[in-house]
């Protein structure tokens, strides 16, 4: 079969490296402006991940079996719909159901009316107003733009005068444009945060094997929030008690919510949560695989992905069961210089393939481009180094095995990814 894959990063890499061990898979197409990994696997197509009808009439008159949407930023903008009524298989969910990713005020709604424990809320789009609720509470709390923001639209506060900068920085400097339009201001939730995909054909839902990612670009978790700077698997806060919370109280009520919505949802969904005094919470929505989760939980599955892709978009999940390599894997994002603001690009990587050389560990290109045999930057997150190990803390010591070979000018990378299941264990 032949297979369609939209996207550019890290976690299309990651996806494309797994597809293309399938016995299923015959050739794999990739979207305009994939990476270098991307282009080591994939023949690269001229069309972008946006332009729904030109895909839809290139993948028809290549044969295309099987259309897999890697970002949300064309699941949001109803290309996933286009693709099916066009007769193509697609994983990725309509239109509707990519609004709990798309509007964060969409998914806080959803998650009350189908009974999913969630931080409370209010929602604001007068700034005055959202000012006088920050000091009416006294600041600690988290500001969230309601649009797609890169994973960028989220401040955390632990005061009043952060939690005004952000209200400013949304509602009336615009930093997210229309994302920005509307701001939800949410209870603070204290504990330690975790992530669940699961795959839903619409009629079942199967969690993935649990993961932990790392938002803030400095160790201790310092600094402005990214798209990710590290993962690792399985995440040891998830124990099978929370697990099966996570089932009963969060993941099938999501379903019983798609469902009576009337939403068309054959793909991934995924529950950030918190975990800690106020029990287990959601946090936001994402309606496709994480970056850099992907890269850390990829490596673990045993299934050929392909023939679960497959069930899930035949409506046959039910008959899959999944099978996870007991190791754990650790991802390490080398970031650009500066990253996440503004970082250069251009700059040389050498050491790839003695990382790659190493045992059980994978080298997942995302910011990457080959300009005269020379591999070099392309991006604010370049790469994810990911490694195998018997335990988190032999995963985590090989992944940094792996960054030590790698090498570009100013490369910034946290070195405390697992930092918090690594403590746990002492």
């Amino acid at each position: 079969m032949k297979i369609l894959l939209l996207g550019a990063g890290g976690r299309e890499h990651a996806l494309a490296w797994k597809l293309a061990q399938s016995k299923q898979t015959e050739k794999i197409y990739v979207t305009s402006g994939a990476n270098a990994g991307l282009l080591e696997v994939c023949e690269e197509i001229g069309i972008k991940a946006l332009e729904g009808a030109k895909l839809a009439e290139f993948a028809k008159e290549n044969k295309v079996g099987l259309v897999v949407i890697g970002p949300e930023a064309p699941l949001c903008a109803g290309v996933a719909e286009e693709l099916r009524k066009s007769g193509l298989a697609v994983v990725g969910p309509d239109l509707k159901g990519s609004r709990l990713e798309g509007s964060k005020i969409f998914a806080k709604k959803f998650m009350r009316k189908y009974g999913i424990p969630t931080a409370d809320f209010r929602i604001f789009s007068d700034p005055a107003l959202a000012k006088d609720y920050v000091s009416s509470i006294g600041g600690r709390c988290v500001v969230k733009a309601d649009g797609l923001a890169a994973g960028k639209g989220v401040f955390v506060c632990f005061s009043e005068k952060e939690a005004l900068e952000a209200v400013k920085a949304t509602l009336e400097d615009k930093e997210f444009g229309a994302a920005g339009s509307e701001i939800l201001i949410e209870e603070f939730l204290e504990g330690e945060e975790a992530s669940i995909l699961a795959l839903t054909d619409g009629k079942t839902i199967v969690p993935l094997e649990s993961a932990q990612d790392h938002k803030r670009v400095f160790d201790n978790d310092r600094g402005p929030n990214t798209g990710g700077m590290g993962a690792y698997s399985p995440a040891p806060v998830v124990t099978e008690e929370i697990l099966e919370t996570v089932r009963r109280d969060i993941l099938l009520p999501t379903l019983k919510g798609i469902r009576e919505e009337g939403m068309d949802y054959r793909g991934v969904i995924y529950a950030g949560l918190m975990i800690g005094p106020k029990g287990v919470n959601v946090l936001e929505y994402n309606v496709r695989f994480g970056d850099p989760e992907t890269q850390a939980v990829l490596p673990r599955l045993k299934n050929d992905l392909a023939e679960v892709f497959q069930a899930v978009e035949q409506g046959r999940l039910g008959d899959v069961r999944l099978e996870w390599d007991e190791r754990a894997a650790v991802c390490v994002i080398m970031a650009a210089p500066g990253y996440p603001g503004k970082y250069p690009k251009g700059l040389p990587i050498t050491g790839l393939e003695e990382a790659r050389a190493l045992p059980d560990t994978y080298v997942f290109q995302a910011g990457t481009v080959r300009s005269g045999g020379e591999l070099l930057t392309n991006g604010g997150r370049v790469l994810g180094v990911t490694a195998l190990g018997a335990t988190i803390g032999e995963a985590c010591r090989a992944a940094y095995e792996g960054v030590g070979k790698i090498s570009f000018p100013d490369a910034h990378y946290r070195r405390d990814i697992a930092y918090r299941a690594l403590k746990n264990r002492k």
